[in-house]
């Protein structure tokens, strides 16, 4: 499993939200770099942003594809992509749940 990882989950459908589009980056000197990606799968995770790599301390980004999720299931969401900023101090695992709605969102470290 991956060192830092994602779940997302719709909050409005009471389901995960598969098929999103994910971009994992992290701050460097000359801006944000890509560092992993993919797209969550039938349970709304995604497991393998970095392999089986350590991430280094430093700040990253998740922007997950929200627009496209909404707009394959034929509905309008307020927010086209939801970005994620948050800081690694170290090389143990980083969960970055995201709670999804047409209209809002949160996320939280988990574990």
């Amino acid at each position: 499993m991956s060192a830092i990882t994602t779940h997302v989950l719709d909050t409005a459908r009471g389901r995960p939200a598969a098929g999103i589009d994910v971009v994992l980056e992290r701050a460097g000197d000359s801006g944000w770099e890509v560092v992993g990606r993919g797209t969550t799968d039938g349970d709304g995770r995604l497991r393998d942003l970095l392999g089986d790599g350590a991430p280094t301390a430093g700040r990253y980004r998740l922007t997950f594809d929200t627009g496209a999720y909404f707009a394959a299931a034929g509905e309008r969401a307020f927010y086209p992509e939801v970005i994620v900023v948050f800081a690694v101090d170290g090389a143990e695992h980083h969960h970055v749940p995201l709670l999804l709605s047409p209209f809002g969102y949160s996320t939280y470290r988990g574990s």
